[in-house]
C-alpha cells in the first residue's frame, strides 16, 4: 500500500497530568483513524504551553482561559477539551487559617500569571502579592515559609491536607457562589491559519479521543496512572473525574456563558486589558 503524500503533521502541546493523559489517550495511542493528519504530542506544563501560544508555535494546544485573552487573534477555542471546575478548582491554602481579608498584602506562591489559577485569585482579593513558583514545588514552598500560601492547581488540589496545608478557599466554589457557573480552567485551542477543513477534522479527532477514553475508562485510566504523580489509583481516577467528563466533551452553552463571564469580569477589574470576543469551534 503507497504512503500517503497528503500527511500534515499537527503538534499538539498538553501537560503531563493524568487529566490530559486520559483526554489524548486515544490519540497518542493510535486507537483512532486521523487520515492524513499526524499528530505529535508534546508535553510541557500549562504556564510555558501559554507561553508558546502567545509565540504561535504549535497548531493545537492546551491553554489557560485566562491567557485566551491574549490569544485570541491568533487561536480559537475548540468546543471539545475543557477543564471546568465544577464547584471546586484551584485551592488557596496556607500554613495556618487566613479568611479573605487575611490575604490582604501577603504573598501567595502561584503557577504562572496567566493560569486561570492566578484571574481567579486576583478577583477573589486584588490586595496579594504575588511569585511564580512551579505548580508542583508549591506546598514546600509554603511549608517552608518562602510565601504565606499557595495557589494550587493539578493534583495538589486533592493532596495538600496529607502535607499539612490548611484551605484558604477553594476558588471554584467561590466563583460558583459568585455566578451561580463552574469555573472554565482550561480549554484546547487550535491555530486559526490551520484552514476551515483541517480545523474541522482536528475538532472531531479529539472529541472522538475524549469519548474514547470515557468509553474505555479503564484502559485509558490505566494509561494516565503514568501521569499521576504518584496518585494511588483511586485518587488519580477521582482526579480524572473531576477534570475529563461531560464538559470536556463539549462547552455546552452553560459552560460557554461561564467563559465569556470570566474573562468579563477579568476585564472589569482592570486585571484584562481589554474586552475579548470568544470564539468556539468545531
Amino acid at each position: 500500500m503507497a504512503e500517503r503524500t497528503d500527511v500534515r503533521t499537527i503538534r499538539v502541546g498538553h501537560s503531563p497530568d493524568s487529566d490530559d493523559a486520559f483526554m489524548f489517550y486515544a490519540l497518542a495511542k493510535d486507537k483512532l483513524d486521523t487520515g492524513n493528519l499526524r499528530f505529535e504530542h508534546e508535553l510541557s506544563d500549562i504556564e510555558s504551553l501559554n507561553r508558546r501560544a502567545m509565540r504561535g508555535e504549535l497548531e493545537v494546544t492546551a491553554i489557560s482561559i485566562h491567557a485566551y485573552a491574549y490569544l485570541h487573534d491568533r487561536y480559537a477555542l475548540l468546543n471539545s477539551g475543557s477543564s471546568m471546575g465544577d464547584r471546586y478548582g484551584p485551592r488557596i491554602v496556607a500554613r495556618e487559617s487566613l479568611g479573605r481579608d487575611g490575604l490582604r498584602g501577603r504573598k501567595v506562591a502561584v503557577p504562572g500569571e496567566w493560569t486561570t489559577a492566578f484571574l481567579a485569585l486576583r478577583l477573589y482579593q486584588p490586595d496579594v502579592e504575588h511569585e511564580v513558583v512551579p505548580f508542583d514545588e508549591i506546598m514546600d514552598h509554603v511549608i517552608e515559609g518562602r510565601a504565606d500560601a499557595g495557589l494550587l492547581i493539578h493534583e495538589g488540589q486533592i493532596t495538600h491536607e496529607d502535607k499539612g496545608l490548611v484551605l484558604v478557599r477553594d476558588l471554584g466554589e467561590w466563583w460558583y457562589g459568585e455566578t451561580g457557573l463552574p469555573l472554565p480552567l482550561g480549554g484546547n485551542a487550535v491555530r486559526r491559519d490551520l484552514g476551515e477543513e483541517t480545523i474541522r477534522q482536528i475538532a472531531r479527532l479529539l472529541r472522538e479521543s475524549i469519548r474514547y477514553a470515557l468509553e474505555n475508562r479503564q484502559e485509558a485510566l490505566a494509561y494516565a496512572l503514568d501521569y499521576a504523580r504518584d496518585l494511588p489509583p483511586e485518587l488519580a481516577d477521582k482526579f480524572v473525574s473531576m477534570y475529563v467528563n461531560e464538559w470536556t466533551l463539549d462547552y455546552g452553552e452553560t459552560g460557554r456563558r461561564a467563559v465569556r463571564t470570566l474573562l468579563y469580569r477579568g476585564y472589569e477589574a482592570g486585571v484584562i486589558p481589554h474586552r475579548v470576543e470568544v470564539e468556539f469551534v468545531g
